[in-house]
C-alpha cells in the first residue's frame, strides 16, 4: 500500500482571465460563479461530491500551455442533448459526435475539452 492515494484530486486548466473563466465554466456546468479566487489567479470548482476539483489557473496560461488534446472529459447521460447545447451556445465544436459517445470542443482560451456519454 502506498502513502500516495490512487485518486485524482484536481485537474488544472490554464486560463487567460480567471474571472471570465470562472463565469464561463460555472455557466457551462450550471453552477453559480460563487467560488473564490485565491492568490489572484486560482479558482477551485468542485465536481460533484467525489472530491475532484477543476482548478482554473491564470498564472500558468500561455500559448504553450493550453490543452491541444483533452486532458479529461465531462460526463453526460445524453450526448446528443449535450452536443446540441454546445452548438446552440455558439461554443466552438472540434468534432462531431464520435462513435455515438463523445465530442470535443474548445473553451474561450482554446483549451480542447471533451464531453463523453457515461
Amino acid at each position: 500500500m502506498s502513502i500516495i492515494s490512487s485518486k485524482i484530486g484536481a485537474v488544472f486548466i490554464p486560463v487567460s482571465d480567471i474571472v471570465k473563466a470562472r463565469e464561463w465554466y460555472c455557466d457551462l456546468l450550471g453552477l453559480e460563479p460563487e467560488y473564490k479566487i485565491h492568490a489572484g489567479h486560482l479558482c477551485c470548482i468542485p465536481m460533484d461530491n467525489n472530491g475532484l476539483n477543476i482548478v482554473l489557473d491564470s498564472n500558468v496560461y500561455s500559448e504553450e500551455t493550453y490543452f491541444r488534446t483533452p486532458a479529461f472529459h465531462f460526463n453526460t447521460e445524453d450526448i446528443q442533448a449535450a452536443y446540441d447545447l454546445m452548438q446552440n451556445r455558439g461554443i466552438e465544436l472540434v468534432t462531431g459526435i464520435e462513435n455515438g459517445h463523445w465530442f470535443n470542443f474548445k473553451d474561450p482560451d482554446g483549451n480542447c475539452l471533451m464531453i463523453c456519454k457515461c
